[in-house]
């Protein structure tokens, strides 16, 4: 279960530092409303990973779990998770310039329920979304075996990691808006691109070497016995 928990970290501090409009919307709405109607919009975006999550899963659940001792699966994960990185990269080259006064004043009125109910849609109209937890779910879910208890566990580790960093952004929302200049911005957004390629081709070669895997695997139990 710890191991789980550990596992989800990394990809909950990986997902708080994707930059997007709910990155930009959450720091404004902290600062022109406050932690409590920051928060209201952060657990509705949460709420939308988790219908992606859940659809994601049971869309995915035969494939991984016929394919989860093959190497094909790890090819194909790894391909999705490069793929994702390249689009991102690409696309960041069109972006002459990030305007943070593009956010919509409209979003971020003072209205608990309406701030939810954004949060949710805005979250769920990027079908990227699903693209990136479908990803994850097939380079994870061989891993923890395809068992629902330590699935649920390593998504909740991812979420709840998520949701302590945004509060943390939104303590933090104005030195952090003073910092995200158009190119700092950029800077991010083409780091956390390329960590996806890298980190795509990492299970790419997991899918092409199993044998080599399978050995470092084993050398690692050995070392853990000790």
């Amino acid at each position: 279960m710890i191991n789980d928990i550990l596992t989800g970290i990394p990809w909950g501090i990986f997902l708080s530092f994707m930059i997007g409009p709910v990155f930009f919307i959450l720091i404004e709405t902290s600062i022109t409303k406050g932690f409590r109607a920051a928060l209201t919009f952060d657990l509705g975006v949460v709420l939308g990973d988790i219908f992606f999550i859940g659809v994601a899963y049971l869309g995915s659940y035969r494939l991984i779990a016929s394919l989860k001792d093959k190497p094909a699966l790890f090819i194909f994960g790894g391909i999705l998770m490069v793929a994702y990185g390249i689009i991102s990269f690409i696309k960041l080259k069109k972006q002459a310039k990030i305007q943070y006064e593009s956010i919509d004043d409209e979003i971020i009125k003072k209205n608990y329920g309406s701030l939810f109910i954004k949060g949710f849609f805005l979250n769920i109209i990027n079908i990227g979304v699903l693209g990136f937890w479908l990803a994850i779910i097939i380079s994870v879910g061989p891993k923890l075996e395809m068992q629902t208890s330590r699935m649920m566990t390593f998504f909740t580790s991812v979420i709840v990691t998520y949701l302590l960093i945004d509060c943390l952004k939104m303590v933090l929302a104005k030195q952090l808006k003073s910092k995200l200049t158009p190119t700092n911005i950029l800077k991010i957004k083409k780091a956390i691109s390329i960590v996806l390629i890298v980190f795509g081709l990492a299970l790419m070669a997991q899918g092409w070497f199993p044998k080599e895997k399978e050995m470092v695997k084993n050398a690692w139990e050995k070392i853990e016995d000790r």
